[in-house]
């Protein structure tokens, strides 16, 4: 992985992104970068903080090393979605779009992760789903997607089943091509409960089990636009794979399965094309192979087992921190900032990364992170990314 780091004092924007090559420069070939924006002048007001935002993603179109980058989603995380959602720019391009707040904790109302890839094309077709063609796969983004159900369980159970109606339409099940979720609880402590259940009932019923397997996935507090949303769900699926493109990981030495503790969803998923190896770790906590907290109340310790825990993840799928593309870290307690701003920049301050306030699923997790890692591979099993 190839890590750059900007700074462009008039939009007061730090920019960090990360690239893997495909290691050739041919019109078939797809690079791809993960960039994360962050502001530095937390006293300028909404508008121009969102308009530096946007004039940042214009100009890294022309900066970022792909031969034709195409921009393919962007998840905005603000300090006051209600108030701060007509800044978003909806007009100039396709991309999939996210929207939740999570506010950045470096003081600013907005920071962006966004997503870029060389050579291909994104639409968005009549169902509002955000398709991105290759020439062997089609990716589908499908995010915001919500209800105005009475409660979360309710909520839950729409959002999955026009998800699984989404993936229908493009000929894709919940089973075999959902690969990453997100899903946001306003209110987790005391909303979160209901939506697992919700999921694990649905799951079941539609073959998802222990015995099978579930979707890597985030459960995390968010808010969304609209305030009588208290679940908000994003989700990223890949058409016409095999299923043997696609592992599951478990980190057997150092975490639990999940439905020990009555959650549905998978540690990380790996998902492998010819040239590279797609990573998606779950958001990971301090716990271990018995389901229990690893070091309550110690934000510094929790950040250590954390990592210990991703990089175990990452090994079972052949990969390391050197590969990981770009990170979200969360936080339960604001006052745990700089000491996790501090141990990121020890560890990793090249790794395209943004640190939000939002409170984990369990209440004595301090912090949850997780990543996406891309690490090159040569598998003449399958077609090229």
């Amino acid at each position: 992985m190839d890590y750059t780091q900007l700074f462009w004092p008039d939009l007061s924007a730090s920019v960090y992104v990360s690239v893997f090559s495909s290691g050739n420069n041919t019109e078939n070939s797809a690079s791809e970068s993960h960039t994360v924006i962050e502001l530095n002048d937390k006293c300028a007001d909404a508008k121009t903080q969102f308009e530096n935002i946007e004039k940042a993603i214009s100009r890294l179109k022309k900066t970022i090393a792909l031969q034709h980058p195409v921009l393919i989603c962007k998840r905005y995380f603000l300090s006051d979605a209600i108030n701060q959602e007509i800044f978003i720019d909806r007009e100039n391009n396709d991309a999939a779009i996210s929207i939740v707040q999570q506010p950045p904790l470096n003081g600013t109302k907005v920071s962006l992760w966004a997503y870029w890839v060389d050579n291909c094309s994104v639409k968005r077709n009549a169902l509002n789903a955000v398709i991105m063609e290759r020439p062997a796969y089609t990716h589908l983004f499908n995010m915001q997607m919500h209800s105005h159900a009475v409660d979360e369980y309710c909520q839950t159970v729409e959002i999955f089943e026009n998800y699984e109606f989404l993936l229908n339409a493009n000929r894709c099940s919940l089973k075999d091509n959902a690969i990453r979720t997100w899903i946001y609880v306003q209110g987790v402590d005391t909303h979160y409960a209901d939506m697992v259940k919700a999921r694990r009932i649905f799951f079941e019923q539609r073959g998802l089990t222990p015995e099978t397997h579930y979707i890597a996935s985030t459960g995390i507090e968010g808010k969304y636009m609209h305030p009588e949303t208290t679940v908000l769900m994003d989700a990223y699926s890949i058409a016409n794979l095999s299923p043997e493109q696609i592992t599951y990981l478990k980190g057997a030495t150092h975490l639990n399965p999940t439905h020990e503790y009555g959650v549905t969803f998978e540690r990380a998923t790996a998902v492998d094309y010819g040239d590279r190896r797609h990573i998606f770790v779950s958001g990971t906590a301090s716990i271990d192979n018995q389901g229990q907290i690893v070091h309550p109340l110690q934000i510094d310790r929790q950040i250590d087992r954390t990592f210990e825990n991703i990089t175990i993840l990452l090994a079972e799928a052949g990969a390391e921190m050197d590969d990981v593309a770009q990170m979200i870290v969360y936080l339960r307690d604001v006052a745990d900032y700089e000491l996790t701003l501090d141990y990121m920049r020890k560890h990793y301050p090249c790794i395209p990364g943004v640190i939000v306030w939002a409170p984990v699923c369990r209440t004595g997790w301090l912090v949850e992170i997780e990543c996406i890692a891309i690490k090159k591979i040569e598998n003449n099993a399958f077609t090229n990314f």
